[in-house]
This record gives structure tokens, C-alpha cells and sequence, in this order.
């Protein structure tokens, strides 16, 4: 017998290296080989843009964005859920390892019938036993079910920091486009209120030449239609504003308070350079993290064929028991469970196998395989969006350039406009109605300048939104932040999975090459 069992554990573990199921590989993406809006060839020059927003020189943007990485409670959830990844790829881990080992023991007062077909009357009816031991049960990974679960929590893993990654370039965007419109909105309600003031002058000239005679009260009740427009636009200009400042508390994660001192220190719209290199599409790939997250969603999904497949096979295993039994009846003593006499063993291979599921299994099989196609679709659908965001950045960073520089010359035009107008009316040569039109073009050709002159900005970083730069800030650093860090350890045994400030994470595990016969197998973390 000895013999026997040693002659099956000694089949069964070298052939514990299949692996069922398909390996993953990297899906072909759609990708043009330059961007349609990158019209200058410096345009199409490659660079990371780790601080892309460093690009308006603007040392308030600078200081919002260190305060929304520090304290933003959206991407402080996605860091937690990079820790919860990691420990769940610490279970998957410990998958591999045997299932079952357990310390049992127990003491029990047994009272037997005496009219039982088992009874045995040798046996005092009432007696005590006690027992001590340990079991452990081992399925060998036989198919690769075990590794195709650490090969999906590996995927996942990486995915949640691809997610994280995401998530902080998405808060860089919305600070630096919110705080654009911000800056925009204010220079919309300056230009306002100065118009208010040209308009109440030429208001005043209107009533004077009334009052001496000069002209009808027509003019009069003209000057004040314009000139109460334009002060009506300024608490629409105002709802706007505030409404961005509360947009950018929410960033900031900051309750409802003044931003006057952390606004200082730079006024009006952030300028951006003339033009940005943005390199070619493919960049993106390596780049955006949200293609990252989404080509791991379907490295985790591909695993989960294999699982499926295994259930298809026998399932075998190892399973053993060690401990000591005794009781009080006639010639034995509780005590003699630690005895040689009192020793009890079992020890053996056994394997399970569905055979009969009713064609469940293959279907799951099936599902799975739907799902990774599902996911592989999403994959490239996420690589097109990635060029088009990329495409409509540009369109808008272009093209309001080109707005900028034709509203400009509306602009002054539009206040020689209205400087000659004024003096031809108090010559007498003009009516009135020729100053106010003069009054509503420059009004609208400063208030068109500056919506385009924040066009500019914001598409600009959308542009670098959209090339999934300054992510990289985060390395180097935690996923969450030292007091987080402090609240989690005092409340559970984290480990290595969330080490003490000061000591280093662990590292992000990787997909296995096409060269691997699987994924790693780490230690499970303790």
C-alpha cells in the first residue's frame, strides 16, 4: 500500500502543469498613423506629459493641482480599491496552496442506547471521548485552475491601478478646465462691468443733450435699454462663476468656503503655448491608462475561460487527517490522546469529476468566451475614442486660435467704432442709434473674445487630457495618503499589503510573457 500511494503522488505532481484555456494575447488595435489635427510636423514629436499643466505657467494651477492630488476624495476611492485588489490577489494566491489545514479538537459526552442494533454492551452507556488533530486537503492544480486565478487577480490588480491612473488624469483635466472657466467667467464679468461704465457715460450724453435740447428723450430711453442689458448679464455671469467655484471645492475636496486667498497670485485666463507636440497615435496605447485598464479587463476575462474548462476534467487532490482519539471506557483514560495508543491517521489521493452537468459547464465555457470577446471589442472601442478625444482637442485648440486672432481685430475695430460715433453725436452729425449699436458690437466682440481666448485653454488641455498624460505623478508615492494609511493599519492587520509609512509597496505584478508557460505563483501574503 505504502508503495502504491507513493507511485500515484508521484504521477500526480509532475503532471500539475497543464493549463487549460487560452493564453492571452494583446488585441490588434485601430490606430491611424498620425493625428489629422497635428498640421505641423514639431506637432507629431513625442513627450510624456507628466506636468502638462506646468505648460500655462500659472503658479495658482500649479498649486490647485498639488491640492487636488493630496486631498481628492475620488481618487483617494480608487486608491482604496488598488489595496482591496491587492489583497485580493493575495486570496487568489492562497488558492494554490493546500485549501484545507485546519486544528480540530473537541471533548464530547456520549450516552448510547442500549436497544440500538449497534449497541454494544461492553460499552458502558456513558462514557466521554476527546480527540486532537489536524486535516488538510490539497486539490492539485492539475488543469491550471488555481494559476488561471492568479494569472485574472494579477489582471485585476493591475487594472485597479490603471483605473487609479485614470482617475488622476481625469482630476488633472477638471481642475485645469475648471479652473479655466473660472479665470474666463471673471474676465467675462470685468469686461461686462466696464462696458457698464462706457455705457452710462454715453447714458449721461444722451440726458444732457435731452436736457439742453438737443435731442429727443428717444435717445434717453435707448441708452438705458442698453445699458440695463448689459448690467443684467453681469448676475448670470455671477451664477456662472460661483457655480464654478463650487465645482472646484468639490475637486479640491474641500467644503464649502472662500477661495479668494487660494485664488491669488495670477489674474485672467491661463495662456497656453502657440502650439503642443502630441506625437502619433500609438503612443496613446502605451500611454492612456484608461486603454491600460481595458486591455487588463480582458487579460483577467481570458483567464476566466480556463477556469471554466477545468470543471471539465477531474478534479484531484490529496487530502490527510493526523491527530490522537480517546475516550473513558474500560482500559483507556482521556489523557491517552496524547499517547502512541491514542494516534489516528488517514492519508490518501481521491479525485471528483462532474460528470453528468447537463452541458452547464461547456456553456459557461461559453459565456466566458463571449465575455472576453465583449471586452476585446471595448478594448479597441476605447483605443478609437482615445484618437478622437485626441481629434477634437486639437480641432478646438486650433481653430479658436484662429477665432482669437479675427475677434481681436473686431475688438478694435469695434472701439474706434464707438469712439467715432460718440464724437459725430455730440457734433450732430450721428443720431443715436449709432452709438448704441457701436455700444452692443464691442460688448459682444470682447465678451466672444474672451469665451474664445478660454477655448484656447480648455482645448488645449483637453488635448493633454486626451493623451493621457500626468499620471505619473503618482509614482513613487502611495495610493493613499499616510493618515488613511494609519486609520486602515490601526484598524487590521494589513501586513506587506499596506506597510508602514516609509517602507516600499509592493511591486505591481505583470502579465506573463508569451514566452511564460504561466503566471507567477507568489507566496500568499500572511
Amino acid at each position: 500500500m505504502p508503495s502504491a500511494r507513493s507511485a500515484v503522488i508521484g504521477l500526480l505532481l509532475p503532471l500539475a502543469g497543464c493549463l487549460v484555456g487560452p493564453d492571452f494575447k494583446k488585441p490588434p488595435a485601430p490606430i491611424s498613423e498620425r493625428f489629422l489635427g497635428a498640421a505641423k510636423p514639431a506637432m507629431s514629436q513625442s513627450k510624456e506629459y507628466r506636468d502638462w499643466w506646468k505648460s500655462f505657467n500659472d503658479p495658482v494651477l500649479n498649486k490647485l493641482v498639488d491640492i487636488a492630488y493630496a486631498q481628492n476624495l475620488t481618487l483617494l476611492d480608487a486608491g482604496t480599491r488598488v489595496i482591496q485588489a491587492r489583497a485580493a490577489l493575495g486570496i487568489a494566491v492562497g488558492e494554490f496552496y493546500p485549501q484545507v489545514q485546519q486544528g480540530v479538537g473537541g471533548a464530547i459526552y456520549n450516552g448510547q442506547s442500549r436497544r440500538s442494533a449497534t449497541s454494544d454492551a461492553f460499552i458502558p452507556r456513558y462514557f466521554w471521548s476527546d480527540d486532537l488533530g489536524a486535516n488538510i486537503a490539497w486539490e492539485l492544480d492539475f488543469w491550471g485552475k488555481f494559476r488561471r486565478g492568479v494569472e485574472t487577480a494579477d489582471a485585476a490588480y493591475l487594472a485597479s491601478i490603471a483605473t487609479y491612473d485614470d482617475v488622476l488624469v481625469t482630476l488633472l483635466g477638471d481642475v485645469t478646465t475648471v479652473y479655466i472657466g473660472i479665470r474666463t467667467t471673471q474676465q467675462q464679468i470685468a469686461i461686462a462691468r466696464d462696458n457698464v461704465v462706457k455705457q452710462r457715460k454715453a447714458l449721461a450724453i444722451a440726458n444732457a443733450r435731452f436736457v439742453g435740447g438737443a435731442a429727443s428723450k428717444l435717445s434717453v430711453y435707448q441708452a438705458q435699454n442698453v445699458l440695463a442689458q448689459t448690467e443684467s448679464a453681469i448676475p448670470q455671469l455671477q451664477i456662472q462663476l460661483d457655480q464654478g467655484l463650487d465645482a472646484l471645492r468639490l475637486l479640491l475636496g474641500m467644503p464649502p468656503q472662500p477661495l479668494d486667498a487660494l485664488l491669488s497670485g495670477s489674474n485672467g485666463i491661463p495662456v497656453p503655448p502657440s502650439f503642443v507636440a502630441v506625437g502619433v497615435p500609438a503612443d496613446l496605447v502605451r500611454r492612456r491608462p484608461d486603454i491600460r485598464a481595458a486591455e487588463l479587463a480582458a487579460a483577467a476575462q481570458s483567464a476566466q475561460i480556463g477556469i471554466a474548462e477545468a470543471d471539465l476534467y477531474p478534479a484531484f487532490s490529496l487530502t490527510g487527517s493526523f491527530g490522537g482519539a480517546a475516550s473513558t471506557v474500560p482500559h483507556a483514560d482521556l489523557g491517552d490522546v496524547f499517547t502512541s495508543k491514542g494516534i489516528t491517521f488517514a492519508f490518501g489521493p481521491s479525485f471528483s469529476w462532474n460528470i453528468l452537468n447537463y452541458g452547464q459547464i461547456t456553456n459557461n465555457v461559453r459565456v466566458q468566451d463571449a465575455k472576453l470577446q465583449q471586452l476585446l471589442v471595448d478594448y479597441q472601442n476605447t483605443v478609437l475614442k482615445a484618437q478622437k478625444e485626441v481629434e477634437d482637442g486639437l480641432a478646438t485648440f486650433r481653430h479658436s486660435q484662429t477665432q482669437v486672432a479675427d475677434l481681436r481685430r473686431s475688438v478694435a475695430a469695434a472701439n474706434a467704432a464707438l469712439r467715432i460715433s460718440i464724437a459725430e453725436y455730440n457734433q450732430g452729425t450721428r443720431d443715436f442709434t449709432t452709438v448704441l449699436t457701436a455700444e452692443q458690437n464691442l460688448y459682444t466682440a470682447e465678451n466672444d473674445l474672451a469665451t474664445a481666448s478660454g477655448n484656447v485653454s480648455s482645448g488645449l488641455t483637453a488635448v493633454f487630457r486626451a493623451l493621457g498624460g500626468g499620471w505619473q505623478i503618482r509614482e513613487g508615492h502611495d495610493f493613499v495618503p499616510p493618515a488613511v494609511r494609519d486609520e486602515m493599519r490601526a484598524r487590521t492587520n494589513w501586513g506587506n499589503v499596506l506597510p508602514p509609512a516609509g517602507q516600499s509597496q509592493p511591486q505591481p505584478p505583470g502579465l506573463p510573457s508569451s514566452d511564460d508557460v504561466g503566471p507567477r505563483v507568489r507566496a500568499p501574503e500572511w
